[in-house]
């Protein structure tokens, strides 16, 4: 088994910066995209269409991304994935002054959309699968919090850099930053040496692959039950994370000052446990810091829907920023901690496969619900479900 030398952390935190950048760039053109398409067409249709092109085609090439990391050159697929996404947004951003017609731009658009999902599911189960390779077992919690930060500080400000450039010039610099971005992020990346990778030698075909895959993840009893709290920690995560704009709206105003703040506070709390998780590094057990996280998040859950109070409110929303953080990460360190080296690609495309299948279920189930029934008490329940998953990691502790 390879161990890291003793110029990991030079090597990590150079890893870590290529994807840094290049997931800025992705981020802004993603939310870019999203807002021209608002502001033209003003349809939930529209906006609902872009939504699904931004997941469903992730969803569906994880697994097989999994695959081809385990299969081969971890560093090739995310440089290459990387420069097919860059090649068709610079496209593009070519052609954009050509595309005449919102009936005939949409839909270009909405394509260009789905191809790079397609590249953001083959190159996120291959950076995760990287992780392993640079950073030593002891050190993955410490890293991985200072990779949710950076995560978590792109996602805030990257929508606002969007809306600079969208404001200050046009959809098209929008895109030419996301090359120019990608361009860097490969460089950094061609110039890093990553360690020997223990590669699957099946001569089997993909599909054995993916049996094999999936049945390794569901007869290991710590991945598979790591793997479904995590789905399930998406699902109800809906209400009190991702339609914390509507509950705020509903309850305390709609006034822009509001939604921001909101916003600042969920990326700041998220930030924030990803830098407490790289100084801390959790418990001993990875188990026990995914517990603590699911019950914190579950609890603070139930106090936004409770909270009539909006500072209260945004107390509690950076506090489950900082639980969201704890719980992702535990849930990460996890799986590279225990799954086999030469399986790592097809179980965290398993695990981007759950993120890109649960958030939007969740969304198509609670959104039309929010009609029906008082958000915040869809949001208390949703955390009272989140806090009786916490107990459900209690048989992974006697693996440890």
């Amino acid at each position: 088994m390879h161990k890291p030398n003793d110029n990991w952390k030079s090597r990590a935190v150079l890893f870590l910066l290529s994807q840094s950048v290049s997931l800025f760039g992705s981020t802004l053109v993603q939310m870019a995209i999203v807002w021209y398409v608002t502001l033209e067409t003003a349809s939930g249709g529209w906006v609902a269409a872009f939504t699904i092109c931004s997941y469903l085609p992730q969803f569906l090439i994880s697994f097989w991304g999994g695959v081809w990391a385990d299969r081969y050159h971890r560093k090739a697929l995310i440089i290459g994935a990387d420069a097919m996404i860059a090649a068709v947004t610079l496209i593009l951003m070519l052609f954009l002054p050509y595309l005449q017609g919102r009936a005939f731009l949409l839909p270009v658009i909405l394509a260009v959309s789905a191809i790079r999902s397609l590249g953001a599911g083959i190159q996120t189960p291959a950076v995760n699968a990287v992780i392993p390779l640079l950073v030593p077992e002891t050190q993955r919690m410490w890293f991985n919090g200072v990779y949710a930060a950076m995560q978590a500080a792109i996602q805030f400000a990257a929508p606002a850099a969007a809306g600079i450039i969208l404001s200050l010039s046009s959809l098209r610099i929008s895109l030419l930053t996301d090359v120019v971005t990608a361009l860097l992020g490969i460089g950094l990346l061609t110039g890093l040496r990553l360690p020997p990778q223990e590669q699957s030698r099946s001569t089997a075909t993909y599909f054995s692959d993916v049996k094999t895959g999936l049945r390794y993840a569901l007869s290991h009893r710590t991945i598979a039950r790591a793997l479904i709290l995590y789905g399930l920690f998406i699902f109800w995560a809906v209400p009190g994370g991702f339609l914390a704009q509507l509950l705020v709206s509903r309850i305390f105003g709609s006034s822009y000052w509001y939604l921001t703040a909101a916003e600042l506070a969920g990326f700041a709390g998220m930030t924030a446990g990803g830098l407490i998780l790289g100084a801390w590094g959790g418990f001993r057990r990875r188990e026990t810091t995914l517990a603590l996280g699911l019950a914190s998040f579950g609890l603070l859950s139930v106090g936004m829907g409770l909270a009539k109070c909006f500072p209260l409110y945004l107390a509690l929303m950076a506090l489950y920023g900082i639980a969201m953080t704890i719980v992702q990460t535990s849930v990460t360190t996890i799986i590279q901690d225990q799954a086999e080296k030469t399986i790592h690609g097809r179980i965290f495309g398993l695990m981007s496969t759950l993120y890109a299948g649960a958030l939007p279920l969740g969304m198509a189930i609670f959104g039309p619900l929010a009609d029906i029934v008082p958000i915040q008490v869809i949001v208390v329940l949703s955390g009272i479900a989140l806090l009786l998953t916490a107990p459900a990691s209690r048989p992974i502790f006697g693996r440890f």
